[in-house]
């Protein structure tokens, strides 16, 4: 599919439709759940703009609704930028942080917490889990290396081995437990079902700064995508913006999983479906996936807590659902 050039107007309409529709969006997750209410009574209860809503729905629009639906746009404007940060440098469609086996990892750190008897602990499971992502990100990292530079396929093998060998070491974490199954079964399928202000107040500032690092580098993803060497050329620190690049997609995806668990497949569709949509150019691609990926999983968190009401859907399984075809169709394709 052709795509016109990119203009400054164009990008600006672009992101501006996407953020409009992320408001919107916004609004429908604050509305609709178990309980129904009104968008009078979402809008009385963000701006306490009268007395149309009561206490008992208030409580559940601040405090369940918002916090859960805050934390699904972070994560999911997170793991959009991240994938398709990794798609640029790997240039491969194929590439996430999920296959990438960082996710594994901060699973694995999570149920070593659990494991250790610190699961009661509203902090230390997100920490353990935050470094088990670290420590896979720099074993992939270390392991990617040859003749002392980034070797994009060493470093894809390296991801999907590192992440097979810790996919097993969750099994074997799961099998070993004794807590409740249902807290390291939610944990290994993703779900935002756990969201505190607190965890999204002290994950925005991380996931913006993470997030705005990786966009600024845009300009030079064009370059990369052209070749290495062409790059160079072009006077682009190849080396260094792969450096800052992978520690910064990895750092999105670590903090992602220590607070919502594994949630696959969001920077797989969400990227590409923007390729689609408004062309390769990663000056308008990485902030696009940013508000895309926020609108899919919170489209895909209703979705968790509509379909079957009032049983909720973890909201790894409607995006595995999702984005599993979407991988297959890749896979052909390429």
């Amino acid at each position: 599919m052709p795509h016109s050039p990119l203009t400054l107007r164009s990008t600006l309409l672009t992101l501006g439709s996407l953020f409009a529709g992320l408001v919107l969006v916004a609004f429908l997750s604050l509305a609709l759940g178990t309980t129904r209410t009104s968008f009078g009574e979402v809008v009385s209860a963000l701006f306490r703009t009268s007395d149309h809503s009561s206490d008992a729905v208030r409580t559940i629009i601040l405090q369940i609704r918002l916090p859960r639906m805050l934390l699904a746009m972070i994560v999911g404007a997170g793991l959009s930028v991240a994938g398709a940060t990794f798609q640029a440098l790997l240039r491969n469609p194929l590439a996430e942080p999920y296959i990438l086996g960082i996710s594994s990892g901060g699973t694995v750190g999570a149920l070593v917490a659990m494991t250790l008897g610190l699961g009661a602990s509203q902090f230390l499971p997100p920490l353990f889990s935050f470094l088990g992502s670290s420590l896979v990100m720099l074993l992939v990292f270390t392991l990617g290396y040859r003749r002392g530079s980034l070797d994009t396929n060493a470093l894809l093998l390296s991801g999907i081995m590192v992440g097979a060998f810790f996919s097993a070491m969750v099994l074997l974490f799961t099998a070993m437990m004794n807590q409740d199954i249902r807290t390291t079964y939610l944990w290994l399928i993703g779900n935002l079902g756990a969201a505190e202000i607190r965890s999204v107040a002290l994950l925005l500032p991380l996931m913006i700064l993470a997030a705005g690092v990786l966009i600024a580098q845009a300009r030079f993803f064009n370059l990369i995508a052209t070749g290495d060497e062409t790059a160079m050329h072009l006077g682009v620190e190849v080396e260094r913006v792969k450096r800052i690049s992978y520690l910064m997609a990895s750092l999105v995806t670590g903090l992602s999983v220590s607070v919502s668990g594994v949630i696959g497949f969001v920077g797989l569709v969400v990227p590409h479906v923007c390729r689609l949509m408004f062309g390769p150019d990663h000056r308008l691609l990485l902030p696009a996936s940013f508000l895309a990926g926020a609108i899919y999983l919170l489209l895909c968190d209703l979705l968790s807590r509509v379909l079957l009401s009032p049983s909720e859907i973890p909201v790894g399984v409607v995006t595995a659902v999702i984005g599993a075809p979407v991988f297959i169709y890749l896979l052909k394709r390429r």
